[in-house]
């Protein structure tokens, strides 16, 4: 996730780090090439279009940009939806060790149960970016990640666990029925939390409607060069480029929203919040936490 101040107007024009420009540098040239070729050809030819060469491109640009529209406003909401969800995790993992630290005397399980959530977050975290976090799981829980890797949902396994040893103090006396119910809700709310991001990692925005924007998108770069040469004249491929920047650079732009849980510079700091978790269960169990994750060049990972 980018995080930095907003740039000035000398700035504005050159940043890339966070922007989808390298992405789409190759639509950019090529349908900047691709007009100077389409008014080298009409002038060559001595072709005319008239004067109502754009007005079929305004009613097209209009039906583009509420495609558009609508596939950035879906990929945000699920951009967002997905960050409030990680913050009800961070709020549920304090939860977790604020009832616990007053429930469990038992230091040895008080921080077993802690441990083993703080390995929950980052198996989630790989389960979502689909990458191994068995090494960053295995900080905090030994060999006990042995088996949580073996299951079909590392996480629900980390899940399982904790409900086993909150389960197996209640039956040993340790907490009471009212003190079990209180964590059995925490991890209640975890697990709520895990499967919302499930579903929005495992739902995808359809297909058909990528096809359509894309395809559109593309059809009417080819286009635009012919109806722009009589009144643009040698500025056609410029405006082309412009346009080719703002229709992939927003179909782009979505893409990256709509899997939040990536490693691209505009997808969650997911890194980051797993280490706020870390640092809040040390401090509950009065231990020094780690340092919070700095960012590299103003990108959050």
């Amino acid at each position: 996730m980018i995080v930095r101040p907003r740039p000035g107007i000398l700035h504005l024009f050159f940043i890339m780090r966070g922007s989808v420009v390298p992405r789409i540098l190759p639509q950019i040239f090529g349908f900047a090439a691709y007009g100077a070729l389409v008014v080298i050809i009409v002038r060559a030819l001595k072709l005319d279009f008239g004067n109502a060469g754009t007005a079929p491109f305004a009613l097209l640009g209009v039906a583009l940009s509420i495609y558009l529209g609508f596939r950035n406003n879906a990929a945000y909401d699920r951009w967002w939806e997905a960050r409030k969800l990680w913050g009800q995790l961070v709020f549920d993992i304090r939860n977790l060790a604020r009832a616990s630290t007053g429930l469990i005397e038992d230091r040895t399980e008080l921080r077993g149960l802690l441990m083993e959530a703080t390995a929950f977050c980052h198996f989630l975290r790989g389960l979502l970016r689909r990458v191994d976090a068995t090494a960053e799981a295995r900080t905090f829980i030994g060999d006990g990640v042995e088996s949580a890797v073996q299951a079909a949902n590392a996480p629900d396994a980390m899940l399982r666990r904790m409900g086993g040893r909150i389960a197996a103090l209640r039956k040993a006396g340790a907490i009471d029925t009212i003190g079990y119910r209180i964590l059995d809700e925490r991890l209640s709310e975890i697990a709520a939390a895990q499967a919302g991001c499930e579903r929005i990692a495992g739902t995808p925005l359809p297909f058909a409607y990528t096809l359509l924007l894309q395809r559109t998108a593309y059809i009417f770069c080819l286009l635009l060069p012919f109806g722009l040469t009589s009144a643009a004249g040698w500025a056609t491929p410029l405006f082309t480029a412009l346009i080719a920047y703002t229709f992939f650079g927003l179909d782009a732009l979505s893409e990256e929203l709509e899997d939040p849980f990536g490693t691209q510079p505009n997808d969650l700091a997911l890194d980051g919040l797993c280490r706020v978790c870390e640092i809040s269960v040390f401090e509950a169990l009065g231990e020094t936490p780690p340092k919070m994750i700095a960012a590299e060049r103003f990108y959050f990972s």
